[in-house]
């Protein structure tokens, strides 16, 4: 009976240190080592991009987080000059998905004028971060 608390209390423990380590990942804008050097294309994107940057937001029909990014992103690009938000459907476009090692939705590049990736944020982010990201960009 006592190592079977033991376990339980053991996989208990694990299983609460890797929720707390994901949700703290979760929506974080970093760099990613397979995004140096990618250039994304207005005809990639099927958007333009914008003079200063751009945001691409990957994202599905039923992902409840892809909606609340839609907001942020938005009111990101409306209140920063120069700044584009573009959604990609991931479902519609896995060949870029794949390309791109998006492995979740919602997925957001920040791309600087030429279409270089310069940071990626997986979950959703928060407004000040993305603010912080597009400073790099410029």
């Amino acid at each position: 009976m006592t190592s079977g608390l033991t376990v339980c209390a053991a996989v208990l423990a694990a299983a609460s240190v890797y929720g707390v380590l994901h949700r703290r990942r979760s929506g974080r804008v970093r760099v990613r080592g397979r995004d140096d050097g990618r250039r994304l294309s207005a005809a990639e994107l099927g958007g333009e991009l914008g003079g200063r940057a751009t945001l691409v937001q990957f994202s599905s029909a039923f992902c409840a987080p892809c909606r609340a990014t839609r907001r942020v992103l938005g009111e990101v690009a409306a209140m920063v000059p120069g700044v584009a938000h573009v959604e990609i459907d991931a479902e519609d476009r896995l060949d870029l998905v794949r390309e791109l090692g998006i492995l979740k939705t919602p997925t957001v590049l920040v791309l600087d004028a030429g279409g270089l990736v310069v940071r990626r944020a997986t979950g959703q982010p928060r407004k000040a971060d993305v603010i912080a990201a597009l400073g790099e960009a410029v």
